[in-house]
């Protein structure tokens, strides 16, 4: 997922046609169109972010959710509960729950039915797509836990590839809705916070850095730095000031 140089801002025009992502407003560059790419690099680094980072800690917040919370008044030593305790949270335990490889299951009569009903499992949401990747590149599957589902999916090697693909625009939108229901069951969301330097490119003070992402954002012009070539333009503008000076 290579990414233009900081000195040749004109690359990061977005002139192109929109990326495929439903979920994204932006338009292709003209080292993605090179690449082939439907979709920004941008959607795969946030692909990226979210299968290796974001949803391995999600899920271990989730796996301490299971228990249902619940309040009673205390009684000489015993908990009086105003409603039965239940055996676990609803809403935590479909995420963590199971998913078939196919996309039905079969009852006893051999009928066939949705596999799940609410909230699809987060395993369920991975394995089509892990499926589709498998049968297009004849590969055997991964193993079906969600982490492991996560980790091989989100490969940068297996990025490229499917940044390149006419589905995966559809992908990115179903991962984006995935950590969206995630996120309001646990609570936890990425935090962003301004960054207290003007955009090498526009020279407006809309820096925000996100946590996860490697990228920060200018959401005037929307150009993408990392930290070091964010630190980079500092000492070529303290330069320039100290040259102007003397």
């Amino acid at each position: 997922m290579n990414r233009p140089s900081m000195t040749n801002p004109e690359e990061r025009t977005h002139h192109g046609p929109p990326c495929r992502a439903a979920s994204c407003h932006r338009g292709l560059l003209e080292h993605e169109l090179a690449k082939q790419q439907v979709v920004c690099s941008r959607c795969l680094h946030l692909i990226n972010v979210w299968l290796h980072v974001e949803l391995p800690l999600q899920i271990v917040v989730l796996e301490g959710s299971r228990q249902r919370e619940t309040t009673g008044a205390s009684s000489g030593g015993r908990t009086v509960y105003r409603t039965a305790p239940l055996p676990g949270r609803d809403d935590v335990l479909n995420l963590l729950g199971p998913a078939a490889w196919s996309d039905r299951v079969r009852d006893a009569h051999g009928q066939a039915h949705a596999d799940q009903h609410g909230a699809v499992p987060i395993a369920g949401v991975l394995i089509p797509w892990v499926r589709l990747v498998c049968e297009e590149r004849r590969w055997n599957p991964p193993a079906l836990a969600p982490q492991v589902l996560a980790q091989w999916l989100g490969r940068p090697s297996l990025l490229d590839w499917t940044s390149r693909r006419p589905w995966a625009g559809d992908m990115r939108d179903e991962l984006h809705e995935l950590m969206r229901t995630v996120r309001s069951v646990t609570r936890l969301r990425p935090q962003r916070r301004p960054v207290p330097q003007p955009c090498p490119r526009c020279d407006s003070l809309t820096l925000v850095e996100t946590d996860h992402q490697l990228y920060i954002d200018c959401t005037t012009c929307e150009s993408m730095y990392t930290p070091a070539e964010l630190a980079l333009a500092a000492r070529i503008t303290a330069a320039e000031l100290e040259a102007g000076v003397a």
